[in-house]
């Protein structure tokens, strides 16, 4: 039977677990009688799902509680082990594989260095295979209990029919990559285990959103500032965020080329490696035969010394501006979308740190219209470097929890019976 808002008893019950397990995976430990009030559930729905939950080993006792009067309340947690995600991070100086159990906290990771920015789509593949072999081997996990491969990359991100994900990363030389494909055809994982593939300005998102710098806002823009620069869209419209290419708007018609292609883009002017670029053609000398991040950390004992003497003059310029564009970037976000926060992270952006971001939030607030200038706060991301990788196995989790904490189900070779499709609808919540 299906209830006159197009809602099944299986829709009413796969959504009464998700609440259930989401209030106790961020508020988590919970007793039953605080989970009533929380999830908005009566006090039988509560048990019955509760009951249900368990019985699934996804949540266990945590200890108890002193009621009123009353017997002890026993709390309830979700169980770490009852699930496991992978991470992956196709980042620009490194592909970074990390697995996690149920709760984040990190089992094992690998990490494969890219010579000289090789984007070779065979060899990436390639590491990402390895990267997960070797997490699993040294956590002693058995694939099948993997939720899912949540996976982040440079560029956009299209989701087909045919090939699965599909990406279109200009600035790293690929075109039309079916990297879902790629990664499925000789892949170790079983069929029913998910590759989840987005943006990397998008898991950087929904990490910061999670459990850093965004979480309780309704609206926030969250900044991947490495080599280059990105951005994810968090409004009530976007939940789960958006990624959006701002890093190839143009800021000066017939400026620099930026490595998309095109002249006057932002990365042109505040990614790492145009800050890098701009300090050598301006007489700086970035040190020779390093990655990206060794280089930074140069600019910046050249700009702020250890000691009193004064910084490097050169150094100093380069650095104010790029703070100047980046604020005129984030000008352009504030006007537009209006959002409560916008979070710097990303390797770069996390490097130059506090000494950068006051020029950062100066410049950006001169730019913006005042009035949702006022209203918005410019800070950095609170989780680190490893934030893209946590996003990425986010993605999994996400779609674990709004199945209700269900694996999805292997497709039938033919069409369901009758009586066992009525019989899942009328079963009891």
């Amino acid at each position: 039977m299906t209830p006159l808002n197009g809602r099944t008893v299986r829709d009413l019950r796969r959504a009464n677990r998700t609440a259930v397990l989401q209030r106790l995976y961020f508020d988590g430990p919970l007793s039953r009688f605080e989970l009533g009030p929380v999830t908005g559930l009566s006090s039988g729905s509560v048990s019955n799902v509760v009951a249900d939950l368990v019985a699934d080993g996804l949540l266990e006792e945590a200890g108890s509680v002193d009621s009123d009067g009353g017997r002890p309340r026993t709390l309830l947690r979700v169980a770490p082990g009852s699930g496991h995600m992978i991470g992956v991070d196709v980042g620009e100086t490194r592909v970074r594989v990390e697995l996690f159990d149920l709760t984040l906290t990190e089992l094992a990771r690998a990490e494969r260095p890219l010579t000289q920015r090789s984007y070779d789509v065979e060899a990436i593949v390639g590491h990402i295979r390895d990267g997960i072999a070797e997490v699993l081997a040294g956590a002693a996990i058995e694939p099948e209990a993997l939720l899912g491969v949540g996976i982040g990359v440079p560029g956009i991100v299209a989701h087909t029919p045919e090939s699965g994900a599909v990406v279109h990363g200009q600035t790293i030389g690929w075109d039309a990559v079916p990297l879902e494909s790629l990664l499925r055809t000789g892949s170790p994982l079983p069929a029913g285990v998910r590759y989840f593939i987005d943006n990397g300005a998008k898991t950087l998102g929904q990490a910061e959103m999670w459990f850093g710098g965004g979480r309780g806002a309704r609206s926030a823009v969250v900044v991947l500032f490495g080599s280059g620069v990105g951005a994810c869209l968090v409004t009530p419209e976007v939940e789960h965020g958006r990624a959006v290419e701002w890093g190839h708007l143009t800021v000066r018609v017939r400026g620099r080329r930026c490595r998309c292609g095109a002249l006057g883009c932002l990365e042109a002017y505040a990614g790492a490696e145009s800050l890098l670029e701009r300090w050598r053609e301006e007489g700086g000398r970035p040190p020779e035969g390093v990655d990206e991040e060794t280089a930074l950390t140069a600019l910046l004992a050249a700009a702020y010394p250890a000691d009193d003497t004064p910084g490097d003059p050169v150094a100093l310029a380069v650095l104010e501006e790029t703070a100047e564009y980046l604020g005129a970037g984030l000008s352009d976000l504030i006007n537009l979308f209006q959002p409560e926060r916008i979070i710097v992270g990303g390797w770069a952006g996390l490097q130059l740190g506090t000494r950068f971001l006051p020029a950062v939030r100066r410049h950006a607030t001169a730019y913006a219209l005042r009035y949702p200038a006022e209203k918005v706060t410019v800070d950095l991301g609170r989780l680190g470097p490893d934030a893209v990788t946590v996003g990425a196995a986010i993605l999994p989790l996400a779609d674990f929890f709004a199945r209700g904490g269900r694996r999805p189900e292997p497709a039938p070779e033919g069409p369901a019976p009758a009586w066992r499709a009525a019989l899942e609808e009328r079963s009891p919540s």
